[in-house]
């Protein structure tokens, strides 16, 4: 628990075609069809996106990027270089990450410790995805047309950013847990959600241990980004350990897109897919007084396309941040 509970000073969340036609479409900030956002290439558009929901995020909170103490963030392309672009506007110290699908969760762990501390006062959180851009990296090109196993999940085309502050009025940063490496061997990048599940069982098992909260605790219990396969793999371990979580549990895969309606197979992933989520549909469910305390749990699948090629294991991790709309118990 933290002693300084950071707030939420402002968000936004930039998304793409298809995320725009899901079910959260009314809970974004921006999107655009074409998915370019004005630029030249794909790494461009991404870097955009993360460009677009800083500043939205700024302008919410009233602050100007120069008023940042620092910048978490993260995204799927090699050395992080989406980050590293949309960042250079602001000229703030900048912190890149890779945590795959768990890097939201991760900037706001390491921004909200630090804060905690009373190092900032002022931090941005930012992550991002983009389909074209991952599938160039990961899989195939985009003109090979390769079918999608049952089991695949989408790279969302999505881009979230929080301001967190050391004062305001909530939504705020209660708790992190930082996750630990888990490495169950699977070998399969079409099924992520059985690379990652493991990891999301040993952080939230530690964390219901550690506070003796149980999920009836919670308004929602949020993973990112399982997808269908992962979510019904946690549900069964977590029945297993004694928390039955099926009342308040959903994965953020599987909230983004119409997963049936849209062909998305087993979902979404990606680092944007929880990051527009969260600073989307979440603090906007907050902002309305729906939601009042939220555990989310961001999974990441840490692989790279060299280990892909050398057919090494999948390792996964997963973040635990507790998000309440009071500061105290």
């Amino acid at each position: 628990m933290l002693k300084n509970p950071p707030t939420v000073a402002g968000y936004a969340s930039v998304v793409g075609k298809r995320e725009h036609e899901g079910p959260l479409r009314e809970y974004f900030d921006l999107h655009d069809s074409t998915e370019k956002f004005g630029m030249d290439t794909w790494e461009k558009a991404e870097s955009e996106m993360q460009r677009l929901s800083l500043n939205l995020a700024l302008a919410k909170a009233r602050l100007c990027g120069q008023e940042l103490g620092a910048i978490f963030a993260g995204d799927l392309m090699n050395q992080c270089i989406g980050s590293s672009y949309a960042a250079e506007c602001a000229h703030r110290p900048f912190f890149g990450l890779y945590g795959a699908c768990s890097t939201f969760a991760e900037g706001s762990v390491l921004a909200s410790l630090l804060l905690d501390s009373g190092a900032f006062s002022r931090c941005a959180v930012l992550a991002s995805s983009h389909f074209c851009t991952a599938q160039r990296q990961f899989r195939y090109p985009l003109e090979y047309g390769c079918q999608r196993t049952p089991t695949s999940q989408r790279t969302a085309t999505a881009a979230g950013a929080l301001i967190l502050a050391s004062e305001g009025n909530g939504p705020y940063i209660r708790e992190v847990l930082p996750g630990t490496i888990v490495d169950m061997g699977i070998t399969d990048i079409n099924n992520m959600g059985a690379a990652m599940a493991p990891a999301a069982y040993d952080t939230l098992t530690k964390y219901f241990g550690e506070t003796g909260k149980k999920p009836e605790d919670f308004d929602l219990i949020l993973t990112g980004d399982l997808g269908r396969e992962g979510h019904g793999i946690i549900c069964d371990f977590m029945k297993s350990a004694g928390y039955d979580m099926a009342d308040v549990y959903n994965d953020c895969g599987l909230m983004l897109y119409d997963v049936d309606g849209q062909d998305m197979h087993s979902g979404g992933s990606g680092c944007g897919c929880s990051a527009a989520t969260v600073a989307g549909y979440i603090m906007k469910r907050f902002e309305k007084k729906e939601l009042c305390n939220v555990l989310y749990i961001a999974t990441g699948a840490l692989m790279s396309p060299a280990s892909l090629q050398q057919g090494r294991s999948i390792p996964g991790i997963a973040h635990l941040v507790r998000i309440s709309a009071e500061r105290g118990e």
